[in-house]
């Protein structure tokens, strides 16, 4: 009953934006800075990804042309980032509606939802997108039935979805070459609403000099592994694509044993999910000596350097940690399962991901042992970093940042 009632609430919620369609309109009728850039994450729910890292950047390099401003869905992300002396404010509160209103530039990681779509009317909108994989995405995934109804009740009940998502017209981040072929397809556009460029997130892996802003998880975390790094402790992480299948997960490790195997080869084995996960919770109540939860909602790249080692599946993790040229060790154990109804891919497994797999724990303990022993797999790291990424510097927020003033008719200086 209780799930039925929430159901329903979600429901109304969700048609009630039906009134949302004039204040859409409205918003065009606004003028607008082209100083003024709202930035978001993630449904505007999160303090991440490539939003977060280029807000960041700009804010410490850039004010003196631009006004950086930081729009959250959530009210505590808002006081942290204003505590820190950045700016930043609750969407629904007199100013974040006045800053979506009058800032000419929108810059997010998923959809202009991540700021407020209902507000973006005549905005100039950047897509930076949060990830560079193998897995088909958007209009190129069979599987994503938002993009691809298939029936009329589908196409009506998904219709406000599907106004609020990517445009044609928005402007797409694209990695490389390769990725701008892929993503004119995935996202439905053309060749001249792609930017070429690197991830924000990205250059936080390099020595920037880009200060980042930590919450107190973060910065526990980090000071754990800086720590552990010090002791000489290998550092691996788990960090495993969200898809229905990764249940099996359980069925193919036995954390004591695995935990064993750790000790032995004294490495801390950090697992950090994604957020949309349905096992986080089972991981989160795993108590062993070296195998250590990490909050699903703590941002990866606030630690990724720290890691010696990354053991994943599919996830476009993978493609980023390319840039430290580390080892990796691929876990695909569900392949079959999610090869059939999750996700297919662009590339074959093979070709796209050159590291070790292994299928089961007992082929997962010898290959992690092998990679820290004889790395064989960095031939193949470089030549694929070099398809996915145009540059491995640290500089794409650099470059980005001028790209988006030449879209949005500002010089060097910030001005018209």
């Amino acid at each position: 009953m209780i799930n039925r009632m929430r159901q329903i609430r979600k429901e109304i919620l969700y048609w009630a934006q039906l009134f949302l369609l004039p204040v859409y309109g409205f918003s065009f009728l606004m003028p607008r800075n082209k100083r003024i850039w709202a930035f978001g994450s993630t449904f505007g729910n999160r303090w991440a990804d490539n939003g977060r890292y280029f807000y960041l950047y700009a804010s410490q390099f850039e004010k003196d042309r631009i006004r950086p401003v930081w729009i959250t869905h959530k009210k505590d992300i808002a006081v942290f980032l204003r505590e820190r002396g950045l700016e930043a404010y609750y969407v629904r509160s007199l100013k974040g509606i006045w800053y979506c209103l009058r800032a000419k530039v929108y810059v997010y990681d998923n959809y202009s939802k991540d700021i407020c779509f209902w507000l973006s009317g005549g905005t100039l909108r950047i897509n930076l997108w949060h990830g560079s994989g193998n897995k088909k995405t958007n209009y190129d995934n069979k599987f994503d039935y938002l993009r691809h109804p298939r029936s009329t009740r589908e196409r009506i009940k998904t219709w406000l979805i599907r106004i609020s998502n990517e445009k044609p017209t928005d402007y797409i981040l694209a990695t490389s070459p390769m990725m701008e072929d892929i993503f004119v397809s995935a996202f439905a556009t053309d060749h001249a609403h792609i930017i070429l460029g690197g991830y924000p997130r990205n250059d936080m892996l390099f020595e920037t000099g880009i200060r980042n802003v930590c919450t107190r998880e973060e910065e526990a975390l980090c000071a754990l592994m800086r720590r552990a790094k010090e002791e000489g402790r290998r550092l691996a992480v788990y960090m495993p694509t969200f898809r229905a299948s990764e249940e099996k997960f359980f069925e193919v490790m036995d954390a004591d044993t695995f935990n064993r195997f750790l000790q032995s080869e004294d490495i801390l084995f950090f697992t950090k999910l994604h957020p949309k996960s349905k096992v986080k919770e089972a991981f989160a109540r795993l108590q062993f000596s070296n195998i250590i939860p990490v909050e699903p909602d703590i941002d990866p790249y606030t630690f990724l350097k720290f890691i010696d080692l990354l053991v994943t599946d599919y996830s476009s993790v993978y493609s980023d940690y390319l840039m430290l040229n580390r080892p990796s060790v691929l876990f695909p154990y569900d392949f079959e399962e999610y090869s059939a109804d999750t996700r297919e891919c662009y590339f074959t497994y093979e070709e796209y991901m050159p590291e070790i797999k292994a299928y089961t724990m007992e082929e997962l303990m010898r290959c992690m042992k092998s990679a820290f022993v004889n790395d064989t797999g960095e031939a193949g790291r470089l030549a694929l970093r070099g398809k996915i990424f145009a540059a491995a510097d640290g500089h794409a927020s650099e470059r980005l940042f001028r790209d988006i003033c030449a879209i949005a008719g500002l010089d060097s200086m910030g001005q018209s």
